[in-house]
């Protein structure tokens, strides 16, 4: 576990780099709030701020790792599909840039298309890359790493719908989103997170 200096001076490496407070946040795995909070040193004049760093390193650094996770999405995805048959999935839809190797291995796993999907960080829409599957007349899931306050994956589920998608599903690594539903589909995830108390 990094503590708040070690996240604040890595938060600041990547500022000076030019790199957005949302990109930020999701190389560090925190909430938006929180790289704010950091980047403003609020944390020096004893304010608190409530979230959860998940790091996932040790499954990042070896393929057969990220292989292994993503056959219990599968799984998961297996499972969910099963109860409604409405729910057949024809396309796996990776978020960049940490739900990329989860949704390759996935759409492999269950042959199905893979779709890759770049949030833009100034606009409201994003991009779907047009070197991958479409969304159009498709039934989707969404894969990501962490779930934190559910903005990404709001706007992905906007983008798929508006480009002629029908999101079925949304799996993730980790949630620490407290509802099983975002903008009316169900969310799973292989480890949900709680802030118990105050710090």
């Amino acid at each position: 576990m990094k503590s708040i200096d070690e996240l604040y001076k890595r938060a600041l490496e990547l500022k000076n780099k030019g790199i957005s407070d949302k990109e930020i946040s999701t190389e560090l795995h925190l909430s938006v709030n929180t790289v704010t909070w950091l980047l403003s040193q609020e944390f020096l004049k004893g304010s608190k701020v409530e979230d959860v760093r998940v790091g996932w390193r040790s499954i990042g650094v070896y393929g057969g790792r990220i292989a292994s996770i993503s056959q219990i999405m599968a799984d998961i995805i297996d499972e969910e599909t099963s109860r409604d048959p409405q729910k057949n999935v024809d396309s796996i839809l990776g978020i960049t840039i940490n739900g990329i190797p989860f949704a390759t291995m996935v759409s492999y796993i269950m042959e199905k298309e893979l779709v890759v999907y770049r949030p833009h960080q100034s606009r409201q829409e994003g991009f779907f890359s047009s070197n991958f599957a479409s969304v159009k007349s498709k039934k989707v899931v969404i894969i990501d790493d962490v779930a934190s306050t559910g903005e990404t994956l709001r706007r992905t589920i906007a983008d798929v719908r508006n480009d002629g998608g029908n999101v079925v599903l949304v799996v993730v690594l980790a949630s620490k989103l407290h509802t099983d539903e975002i903008s009316g589909v169900r969310i799973r995830s292989i480890i949900r997170t709680n802030v118990i108390g105050n710090s």
